[in-house]
């Protein structure tokens, strides 16, 4: 599996290219790694960390942020197995964050608290997909 822990400066590009003044969902899938890998200079990189443990210091960190900008989190689920789709992908957490705005998520992923809480999270995650979703409304069928 290919690690994708960041995005990437063409994708954040992208990102920011598209409206900003509407709500936005994140869907997050999450695998962790087995073992969290910290730089040697963190103070928890002797710590032997999961990186199940680490995701949580970053959920601890970061959840005044995401309170205080209004954003929550609308879905989380618990990965059984892929119908369809890459069946070596599989997901330690899944969920969908709902953000007032995408100006909003950019204040998140650039406040100075954030900053150094993501060091948890990049520390926990062995790859992941983040994919952002304009919301909709809901419906009885699939189409």
């Amino acid at each position: 599996m290919t690690a994708f822990v960041d995005p990437e400066r063409a994708q954040f590009e992208a990102f920011k290219d598209l409206d900003r003044d509407h709500p936005i969902e994140m869907l997050n899938l999450i695998k962790f790694r087995a073992k969290a890998a910290y730089p040697t200079d963190h103070q928890l990189a002797n710590a032997d960390l999961t990186g199940a443990q680490a995701y949580r210091n970053y959920g601890v960190e970061t959840a005044p942020i995401i309170a205080r900008l209004g954003a929550s989190i609308l879905w989380r689920g618990t990965f059984h197995t892929t119908l369809i789709g890459p069946s070596d992908e599989i997901w330690d957490e899944m969920f969908i964050a709902r953000y007032p705005t995408a100006h909003v998520f950019l204040e998140m992923v650039t406040d100075p608290v954030y900053r150094c809480a993501v060091i948890h999270r990049q520390a926990a995650v062995e790859t992941s997909r983040l994919i952002r979703c304009a919301p909709t409304t809901g419906g009885t069928s699939f189409g």
